[in-house]
């Protein structure tokens, strides 16, 4: 754990390396191009998506950039997965991300926070079980938004080898899946990294490398209450 101080009597704690920070920033901003070029087309009937095409220069524009991005997109996800295949099974990266009982525990346990029967939320560790599920809804859904993209940017090919069912059974899913992690993203991700009163006005750490040592510390520390004494025996396991 490194911890420092980047101004002011505030300390910090790294949690993000700047090949992470890189790798977010382009995810943004290949999210936002696939966001913009896709839904301009499934919605293609309203205003803003006709006035949109229409900057970016008509519709064949609009699908060369969706198919661009889709490509740099696709590109970034492997090297990300075998990135961190390699990581993990040849430097003992330690597997941070994967989802294990205890975040379920600690799911069931915020349910119970929210309903007013624990006191406080759980709190736990260097990836809580939001981010888990967020990351792995948009990892997964990714890859399945890549294959059924590629097989609808050239529906012949994919016909050599699956029913012609594939396609439009593409179309479908591709769309609505499209749709599904834009509003994952929008309500539930942004929520948390801006909103969220913990981190209002925006959550900065992923930009900068850094959180504060303080609210990192309470990401840490288990509640002081039963389902917090269960946590820790649950780990201790």
């Amino acid at each position: 754990m490194v911890y420092g101080k980047l101004s002011g009597d505030k300390e910090y704690v790294r949690r993000f390396s700047a090949y992470r920070i890189i790798e977010h920033i382009a995810l943004i901003a290949l999210f936002a191009a696939l966001a913009a070029t896709g839904l301009s087309q499934k919605f293609y009937a309203l205003g803003v998506s006709q006035s949109l095409i229409a900057v970016l220069g008509g519709i064949d524009s609009v699908r060369f950039l969706h198919h661009l991005a889709g490509a740099l997109f696709t590109a970034l996800v492997a090297q990300h997965v075998l990135l961190n295949f390699w990581g993990i099974v040849y430097r003992q990266w330690e597997p941070s991300m994967l989802v294990n009982f205890n975040d379920f525990v600690d799911a069931l346990h915020n349910v119970r926070y929210y309903i007013g029967i624990a006191d406080r939320p759980a709190v736990r560790a260097r990836y809580n079980y939001k981010e888990k599920f967020i990351y792995w809804l948009i990892l997964l859904g990714g890859i399945q938004m890549i294959v059924t993209g590629f097989i609808l940017w050239f529906p012949v090919a994919a016909t050599k080898y699956f029913p012609g069912q594939f396609i439009p059974a593409s179309k479908v899913v591709h769309t609505n899946e499209a749709m599904l992690i834009f509003l994952l993203v929008a309500i539930w991700h942004i929520y948390d990294s801006m909103f969220s009163p913990d981190v209002f006005p925006l959550d900065k750490s992923i930009f900068i490398g850094y959180s504060e040592k303080k609210r990192f510390e309470r990401r840490l520390a288990e509640p002081e209450n039963e389902a917090g004494a269960k946590n820790r025996e649950l780990q201790r396991r």
